[in-house]
């Protein structure tokens, strides 16, 4: 496959987009004193909405073709897109399983969680030490949960910059709580918005860098049989991502209304760009 800048350099900036969002939700969380959290809740719902629509609809059906290619076969072309699918589900939950649960991401934090870290040293229970540690734990953890995610908006972009665009916008939103997840903690334990900020920035760079690392290696092998695989395994881990973090936290946040409307929102946009740009 061959790959120009000109293909190269946008694709790159949606995944830089998605990934520095981090360093959006730290700020949030620095500067935000309301405890409403419907926007949040709708625009989580509204990611999830865009990450399955798109997976079932486009992404999943690119990976069935580069199948159908290769082999001639439709039933063998959508068995191969379906085995990469439940792959990329099985891959997201196997990274989950080896992050402990304190400092994992796609684990829920309640309400009351959140106004401990919010409060700090006047009524947590936690020492600083033991904040500071949650929050870098938690920058690592969510470093690892962006590679993957950092190559997949790379690879949608790269072969669709309309699909890349709408996948990046999804990942950016769901990206924003996951900063404020960093933040928080260091903030409260050291007093400094500065180093709080820069961690949740830079766990933000590894999806620029699982972009980048993961187009390399492949780019030797770079064809209908690579790309079949990985749309196939993308649409798994975007549809796990929606139902183990974002659906249980748009519900968390808000409640079934905001959630819905969350969903229906982000499918319709996904529906009607899809259509868009297919007749531009």
């Amino acid at each position: 496959m061959d790959v120009t800048w000109a293909q190269f350099a946008p694709a790159f900036l949606l995944t830089l987009f998605a990934g520095l969002s981090t360093g959006f939700g730290a700020l949030l969380a620095f500067f935000s004193k309301a405890k409403d959290h419907t926007f949040l809740s709708i625009g989580m719902g509204f990611s999830a909405g865009v990450m399955v629509y798109v997976s079932f609809v486009e992404i999943l059906d690119k990976s069935k073709i580069s199948f159908i290619t290769i082999y001639g076969s439709d039933v063998l072309g959508e068995s191969l897109a379906l085995v990469c699918f439940f792959g990329g589900i099985g891959l997201s939950a196997l990274i989950d399983k080896f992050i402990p649960e304190d400092v994992n991401p796609h684990e829920l934090k309640s309400d009351k969680e959140l106004s401990v870290l919010k409060e700090g040293n006047k009524h947590s229970v936690l020492k600083n030490s033991a904040l500071k540690r949650t929050g870098i734990f938690t920058a690592l953890a969510i470093g690892i949960h962006n590679f993957p995610e950092g190559f997949a908006t790379f690879i949608s972009a790269l072969d669709d910059l309309s699909l890349g665009f709408s996948i990046a916008l999804a990942i950016a939103i769901h990206n924003i709580p996951e900063g404020m997840a960093v933040s928080l903690p260091i903030y409260h334990a050291t007093g400094n918005r500065k180093s709080a900020f820069w961690y949740a920035f830079i766990s933000g760079l590894a999806e620029p860098v699982g972009a980048v690392v993961g187009f390399f290696l492949l780019l030797p092998i770079m064809g209908e049989l690579t790309l079949g695989i990985t749309f196939g395994m993308v649409a798994g881990i975007m549809v796990y991502i929606s139902f183990d973090e974002l659906l249980p936290s748009a519900r968390m946040y808000g409640n079934a209304h905001t959630t819905i409307l969350g969903i229906v929102l982000g499918m319709l946009v996904m529906a009607i760009s899809l259509v868009a740009f297919k007749l531009v």
